[in-house]
């Protein structure tokens, strides 16, 4: 195999383990609420075994519920927190999440997490 070749196969195999890290989301469902400019959106998380968020906020009420793996969450000024399923996890629109990850390196992890926010902004956004 040729230098260049190698170097070639190296990037697709890092550029794949890179790409098997981030998390899957899958919209359940969104419904407009009472409240004047807001939706509940409900969806499923899956982080594959090592997956992580970068930091982020959600500038919306969040409700966390582990149903497969365990995950570790902080916000920023909190406490690390390592959960395993039926375990629940609160952000609020101030919070600054700095710690979303899958516990384990081996096996996914997977969550149902329950917003309220302002009507079409993004889930997530973000921070430093």
């Amino acid at each position: 195999m040729t230098f260049t070749k190698l170097i070639l196969a190296l990037a697709c195999l890092m550029s794949g383990t890179l790409l098997a890290q981030e998390a899957k989301v899958t919209e359940l469902m969104s419904k407009d609420l009472s409240f004047p400019g807001k939706e509940g959106l409900m969806i499923t998380v899956e982080y594959p075994p090592g997956g992580k968020d970068p930091i982020h906020r959600h500038n919306a009420y969040e409700f966390i519920y582990v149903l497969e793996g365990s995950i570790v969450m902080q916000v920023r000024g909190g406490k690390e927190t390592t959960l395993t399923p039926g375990q629940a996890f609160y952000e609020g629109p101030d919070d600054v999440h700095v710690i979303g990850r899958n516990a384990s390196q081996t096996k996914p992890a997977k969550f149902v997490v329950f917003f309220v926010k302002d009507k079409g902004a993004p889930i997530l956004v973000p921070t430093k």
